[in-house]
């Protein structure tokens, strides 16, 4: 897929951290470059948003080191608690506040980057494309991704190259 990208056009990306995390660490023993992906994707664009969605989990001193790190790296980070149910059933998803984010952002950019490889995003990517005009381009891991989701973006970046990844340092166990 051929798009155009010039440096007067504005864009806003959008990470699913939770699906990046899962796919980096399950399939590459790794962790993402944030920093490293957002200089990618913007590609010299005019950013006017860059949102970065993440679940509270419950350790608390991690958690807050790694969103401080999202911040540094040039991400606006929107957080929420994850929801435990009585029958121990876990729940933590962002689906739909980032894709009410994106509705909300199209009036404002003419590119909208979303980085996740989940399928449930694809009546958005269409609802963008085809009523409100926008760009929409996709970045996740082409292993894991959606084959569906990466037909309907207008551009597919694969996070699976070296420069996206962080290797995980796994530590020794110590003998006791």
């Amino acid at each position: 897929m051929t798009v155009i990208k010039h440096t007067n056009q504005r864009v806003a990306v959008l990470v699913d951290v939770q699906n990046l995390y899962h796919s980096a660490k399950h399939m590459f023993s790794a962790r993402v470059n944030y920093q490293t992906l957002l200089e990618e994707v913007v590609a010299g664009r005019m950013l006017v948003r860059s949102l970065a969605y993440v679940v509270k989990a419950g350790d608390l001193a991690e958690e807050q080191a790694f969103f401080d790190a999202l911040t540094k790296a040039g991400f606006e980070v929107k957080s929420k608690d994850l929801q435990v149910f009585a029958g121990g059933m876990k729940k933590a998803d962002w689906d739909v506040g980032l894709a009410v984010d994106a509705i909300r952002l199209s009036s404002l950019v003419d590119a909208i980057i979303l980085v996740t490889g989940d399928g449930d995003f694809i009546p958005l990517v269409e609802f963008l494309k085809m009523q409100k005009g926008v760009q929409v381009e996709v970045a996740a891991f082409g292993r894991s991704a959606s084959a569906k989701l990466k037909e309907a973006a207008d551009d597919f970046l694969d996070l699976g190259q070296s420069q996206f990844l962080i290797k995980i340092n796994k530590r020794p166990r110590s003998r006791r």
